[in-house]
């Protein structure tokens, strides 16, 4: 038993067949000729079939039923019909028909049934023609699941040979195009012929009720499986002259998996065999007076763009920043201007907007559609019109001047196709007046800020210097400025300190005496001339009464930095000696080490009392 597509069609096929086997036959309907075409060359599977239906019963019919298998109506996103009365050799216009879902009684459960309603009743003997359109998404099942990148991207679809219908069908054919000639295999039946990249499979005469022959097409299908996982569409109308469209796309190949590595290297040079079955770039169909058109991503604006247009239309070329291969997924947003008057009308003291629903990309299918209408703030009486079922509610945006937020519009659906971008209209009234709200506030903010401008210029805010508050102030500063300069002095005593220690090692490396009392020299010069900068700090410290808090630890801090002075001048004096007579023993490292034990303690004491002055 053969599993395509993830599903068990014998399983599937099964159920239909018992279902159909005891279903009961609804005679007053006859179906002379069926004609039906399905169109495989995208993702998007349309088909079309013809009916020509005779009532050869004696009660009049006001309705056609139109059942589908489970498994195809789960993916079934559009469906019309219309029809074209004929009368001998005269035929009416025609006219699309209402549809809704219905559970005819005693009918299988295992298919899903629509009601087409006819304009007027259909009486004895009379004949009409039904033009039925079905569009599928998901419908192609990818067949190897999983290719590697240089593989041609291979689908499966399976259908029924007849047609299903409730009624007797005297004639009937099926088409079946695909997008190119190469066709791994198909079902082989009485009547079927493949010739280019068709097939086709009948004329089948006198076909009972129900009848169920299943066909499997496996074939090449290359186009782009883009699928737009959600799609937020904004619509924000300006009275003052502009419609702003914003639409956030989340978007995956949904074809074959891509597995294996990717070789940019092989894609840029034979794309059409390295990648064919990756997309490159999708195609939107702006209105013609588009504006202001921008494509960027999260990183930002995305240059791999081309836009041209004429009277009648505004293409833009939407190029991702890498070819997509199946499973592959990538997020971008577009926007775009448009004229307010070609989409904004007047009657009858209301306002409606008149604009398409679906997304510009005809090559997209889009599992969930969020289309929000940002009217301006102050609309009320809001009704909205949709030739087709959807989910809606309303919300509050609140933008730039905004006071009590602006409504706006919430229409969500599932299952989009091309054939959903139709016109809808959003009805509101709004006064006039309101277009005046924002610009006043513009203005008495303007107004409000230059007055404030004026009596700041006008008024006197300084603080006295004369003023004990002033005076205290000033002094607190120079004593801020003391201490940074006492810190200053000490941090160079510290590096200076560190510096002897390092010859000392540098002693014990190399050898070098003489360098060793030259750093010796040059640190007590150094040290001298920091003692004069000090003095003078801390007389400034000892008069200022601002530093009457902070003096104690200034004290304590000169004084262990002295005592660590003289201690690190006894060691260094120490190892210099000894190593000049070459009279290092136990006695001198026992020494050195008491010394530096001390002087370990007293830079510990130093760094913190240099913390807590730094606090303070």
């Amino acid at each position: 038993m053969r599993k395509i597509g993830g599903c068990d069609l014998s399983l599937v096929l099964l159920a239909i067949s018992f279902s159909v086997l005891f279903a009961p036959v609804l005679s007053d309907l006859v179906i002379s000729k069926v004609d039906r075409r399905v169109d495989l060359t995208s993702q998007h599977v349309r088909l079309f079939t013809t009916l020509k239906v005779e009532n050869n019963g004696t009660d009049s019919v006001s309705e056609v039923l139109l059942p589908f298998p489970d498994h195809q109506s789960k993916n079934l996103a559009f469906l019309t019909a219309t029809t074209t009365e004929e009368k001998g050799k005269s035929k009416s216009s025609s006219q699309a028909l209402p549809i809704k879902v219905v559970n005819p009684e005693g009918m299988p459960i295992s298919l899903a049934w629509y009601s087409a309603s006819l304009p007027k009743e259909l009486g004895k003997g009379g004949q009409l023609t039904l033009e039925i359109r079905a569009v599928f998404t998901h419908a192609l099942r990818p067949f190897p699941e999983k290719i590697t990148q240089a593989d041609a991207q291979l689908v499966v679809f399976q259908d029924s040979a007849y047609y299903l219908s409730p009624y007797v069908v005297k004639a009937q054919s099926f088409t079946v195009k695909l997008p190119e000639p190469r066709v791994e295999s198909y079902t082989k039946l009485e009547n079927a012929k493949l010739s280019g990249s068709e097939i086709k499979y009948g004329p089948y005469e006198n076909i009972p009720p129900f009848s169920y022959t299943p066909i499997v097409v496996h074939f090449a299908s290359n186009g782009p499986f883009a699928v737009a996982k959600d799609l937020v569409r904004e619509i924000e109308i300006s009275h003052w002259g502009n419609v702003q469209i914003t639409e956030h796309y989340n978007l995956i190949h949904a074809g074959a998996e891509s597995i294996g590595e990717f070789s940019r290297l092989d894609y840029q040079a034979r794309p059409y065999l390295r990648g064919a079955s990756a997309f490159r770039h999708l195609i939107a169909k702006l209105p013609p007076r588009a504006h202001s058109v921008y494509y960027r991503d999260e990183i930002g604006n995305i240059s791999t763009s081309n836009l041209w247009g004429d009277s009648t239309k505004t293409l833009l070329e939407i190029e991702p920043r890498y070819p997509l291969f199946g499973g592959w997924k990538t997020s971008f947003t577009i926007g775009y201007g448009l004229p307010l008057h070609d989409f904004l009308f007047q009657s009858e003291g209301q306002r409606f907007l008149n604009i398409s629903f679906g997304s510009p990309m005809n090559e997209l299918v889009i599992d969930n559609l969020i289309v929000k209408v940002i009217l301006p703030e102050g609309s009320k009486d809001i009704t909205v019109s949709v030739p087709f079922p959807i989910k809606e509610w309303q919300e509050m945006k609140f933008s730039h001047l905004d006071m009590v937020g602006r409504p706006v519009v919430v229409l969500e659906k599932t299952n989009v196709v091309p054939e959903h971008n139709q016109y809808f209209q959003v009805k509101y009234r709004f006064n006039n007046l309101s277009l005046f709200r924002e610009p006043l506030m513009l203005i008495s903010g303007f107004f409000f800020l230059f007055v404030a401008c004026i009596i700041y210029t006008h008024a006197d805010f300084t603080i006295s210097k004369s003023s004990a508050s002033y005076v205290a102030k000033l002094q607190w500063d120079e004593v801020q400025t003391a201490i940074q300069q006492f810190q200053g002095v000490m941090s160079r005593c510290l590096a200076i300190h560190d510096k002897l220690e390092a010859s000392l090692r540098d002693l014990s490396r190399t050898g070098d005496a003489q360098a060793c009392k030259a750093a010796r020299k040059a640190a007590d010069s150094s040290l001298k001339e920091l003692s004069k900068e000090l003095k003078s700090l801390l007389a400034f410290l000892q008069s200022s009464p601002q530093a009457a808090q902070i003096l104690p630890k200034v004290d304590e801090l000169v004084v262990k930095e002295k005592e660590l002075q003289e201690k690190l001048m006894l060691k260094h004096s120490i190892v210099v000696d000894a190593f000049e007579k070459r009279s290092g023993g136990r006695d001198t490292e026992s020494r050195v080490a008491s010394i530096q034990q001390k002087i370990t303690a007293l830079r510990l004491e130093v760094d913190d009392l240099l913390e807590v002055i730094d606090e303070i």
